[in-house]
This record gives structure tokens, sequence and C-alpha cells, in this order.
């Protein structure tokens, strides 16, 4: 799997295509605030359909010091490299 950022963004982004009724356009800069349907139980989903998808395992306190989808892209990409 390449840890090239804007693969992983493409991934992201088909991710909350399946999961959001109404699904943003991600950005770099895009935060749970950007997104009204983004809750706690959405944010459970979203986590466990990127670990799937990437094959990773989140570090517990890794993804909470992300605020935002860049922060995001760049620890998913450490766990590819």
């Amino acid at each position: 799997m390449p840890a090239d950022p804007e693969i992983i963004l493409e991934d992201l982004q088909k991710i909350f295509d399946s999961i959001f009724l109404d699904s943003p356009t991600l950005t770099g800069a895009t935060t749970a605030k950007d997104v009204p349907e983004w809750d706690s139980l959405t944010h459970i989903s979203l986590l466990v359909a990127i670990e799937q998808r990437f094959k990773i395992r989140f570090r517990i306190g890794e993804v909470e010091a992300a605020k935002n989808i860049a922060d995001l892209v760049a620890i998913i990409g450490s766990h590819l490299a």
C-alpha cells in the first residue's frame, strides 16, 4: 500500500462517501466541525473503516491528536511507511 498522501486522501474520500449521506469533499483542512453528520458514533465507524481499508491499527490517543484531515493522512502514512 503506497503512503502517497494524495492516494490516502482519495481513499479517505471513498470511505467518507460510503459512511455519510451528505458526504463532504475532503481537503487537508477539513475537520469534524465542518461535517454536520460527524458525531461520536460516526467517528467510530470512520476509524474502523479506515483501519480495515489500510490494514492498520491506530494506537490509543493517536487519532485524537489529529486536528484535521491532513493530520489524519499523515498518521495513516506513518503506519504505511
